[in-house]
């Protein structure tokens, strides 16, 4: 029996009869379920357990993030904020957190120190997720980011803010990959568009968490306490929320379809057979393995479509920066601090509404992804055109441009479930996810940088610079859509790969008798290079 996947899967040409046989370390977790001859997967009961495993995971995937928006900000003076929406929070500009000869390098580093504990710690977390139950793992990590809140309103000077905001960022890279490694456990392709897309990547959740915490800051801004300032109140009502949020992963969050606390044997067997029933047979995925398998990571490095991600992902979220400057730039249009926190509710509406269209005209659209992202950019260059050239008076219509750079984060979100469609294989999937999200923190670290004193007020440097970058992202997801589709009618037109057609799992059945049972190409933990059935979505 195979040991490893070089012995097990050796290309060569094979007579119609031969077996090879393989460990069961080598092949998908999913494979003993879906293995055999089962019948025809009823519609009816598919849908049933779609739905079922929705009610369970949706709901917990969309919790974490109702803290993370709150994490971190300024006034418009420059003096040090820990929260997004502290920055019209005036009160919490005291001496002792601010550094008048430093104070726009302090701020700075507060919001790259973040990126840069989250791109040191991507890889470790990504090979946690494979070696630990994701549901425990992500759990653990949200437990500490909700310490790591509370601890925000014990910080008496920048040490102690730049300690804090390291440890989030050592938490938050579990959350985004641990989201798509179980989006694409639980839902075909087409669903992850809608799932992967915008519960996974986190977006579509973080402009409800802008609203909620948006009220919350408000709310705090009202509280009047002796020992307590109304900043450090909203660290504390954040934090715990998310520690509720851990206990509830800890218990409730499934870490994959094989045990699943909420479904049954047979619903298992179900959830695990539906990935690749009716017209998502493409998908060719299957769903986890816990062994790591140093040739897939190879060739995630090698595969110039991880690249073509990565920059995208790096680039797109330069601008990215924007969201803990959003506060301090509508502040400077003249707004008060209480109608600024009120206004910052308006960018999370406006991201839950374009992140769900685009979503959805891409689950309708068949290879649209990159079409969709592509049109989704041109409101942000829109906002870019008014925020630099608009009079510096007309306060509501630079107000608007602010708002319409808040579009094109569908482009991202598409992006995320993108990559997680078009590559199969447990290790390489977690690479390239690793990867894609380094480069996520590469460009959110640099991006805060762009803004210098000797820029304000028009900040017209930067607002260049994320023009550039949003028109270059443009480009990209063009490239790779058309890489993928060359790649498609490349494997359309080779000969039929035999390969791994006849592979075997040995299982004891009901009677003690060990039986061979044969497993299905998609349950053999082949990447999407290897399995040239494999069709990229695009």
């Amino acid at each position: 029996m195979g040991t490893s996947s070089e012995a097990s899967y050796e290309n060569h040409e094979k007579d119609k009869d031969e077996i090879v046989a393989v460990s069961t370390r080598e092949v998908d977790t999913a494979a003993e379920l879906a293995s055999g001859d089962q019948g025809p997967l009823d519609p009816a009961e598919s849908l049933r357990v779609r739905r079922k495993i929705d009610k369970h995971i949706l709901p917990l995937m969309c919790s974490p993030h109702s803290g993370q928006d709150s994490i971190y900000g300024q006034d418009d003076t420059g003096k040090r904020g820990n929260s997004g929406h502290t920055a019209s929070h005036t009160s919490y500009n005291e001496p002792n957190l601010t550094a008048s000869n430093s104070k726009p390098i302090r701020y700075n580093w507060l919001g790259t120190i973040f990126y840069l504990s989250y791109l040191a710690f991507e890889f470790p977390q990504n090979l946690c997720l494979q070696r630990f139950p994701v549901g425990k793992w992500m759990s653990f990590n949200i437990f500490v980011w909700a310490v790591a809140l509370c601890a925000h309103a014990a910080c008496k000077n920048f040490a102690g803010l730049f300690v804090v905001r390291l440890i989030l960022g050592m938490c938050e890279g579990s959350i985004t990959a641990g989201f798509m490694i179980v989006s694409s456990m639980f839902h075909t392709r087409t669903e992850q568009t809608l799932r992967s897309s915008a519960d996974a990547s986190k977006v579509l959740m973080n402009g409800t968490a802008q609203i909620i915490s948006g009220f919350i800051s408000f709310g705090s801004l009202h509280i009047r306490t002796k020992s307590f300032e109304p900043w450090q109140w909203l660290m504390i009502i954040t934090g715990t929320l998310t520690l509720l949020t851990a206990l509830a992963f800890w218990f409730l969050f499934p870490d994959s379809p094989t045990n699943a606390w909420f479904l049954t044997l047979p619903e298992r067997s179900i959830a695990v057979r539906r990935i690749k029933a009716g017209r998502d047979s493409e998908n060719q995925t299957g769903v986890e393995n816990k062994h790591f398998k140093k040739e897939q990571m190879i060739e995630a490095f090698t595969d110039p479509k991880t690249w073509l991600f990565a920059l995208f992902s790096a680039l797109d979220n330069v601008p990215n920066s924007l969201t803990n400057q959003r506060q301090i730039i509508v502040a400077s249009f003249g707004f008060t601090p209480f109608q600024t926190t009120l206004l910052g509710c308006v960018d999370g509406f406006i991201e839950i509404v374009t992140i769900w269209t685009g979503v959805t005209i891409v689950s309708r659209i068949p290879n649209s992804r990159a079409y969709v992202g592509f049109i989704y950019f041109f409101p942000n260059i829109l906002g870019v055109f008014l925020i630099n050239f608009l009079p510096w008076s007309n306060k509501v219509g630079l107000l608007f441009g602010q708002w319409t750079t808040g579009v094109g984060t569908t482009g991202f979100v598409l992006s995320l479930s993108w990559l997680s469609s078009v590559t199969a294989g447990h290790t390489k999937r977690v690479t390239t996810n690793a990867i894609m999200l380094s480069a996520y923190c590469i460009g959110n670290a640099a991006g805060p940088f762009m803004w210098q004193a000797k820029y304000k007020p028009r900040n017209h440097v930067p607002w260049i610079i994320i023009g550039v970058c949003y028109v270059i992202c443009m480009g990209l997801l063009l490239a790779i859509r058309y890489l993928l589709a060359s790649e498609n009618k490349r494997r359309d037109n080779e000969p039929v790969d035999t390969t791994y057609d006849d592979v075997y799992i040995e299982k004891i059945g009901p009677d003690g008798v060990v039986e061979k049972v044969k497993v299905d190409k998609e349950y053999l933990d082949l990447t999407d290079i290897q399995n040239r059935e494999f069709r990229y979505v695009l």
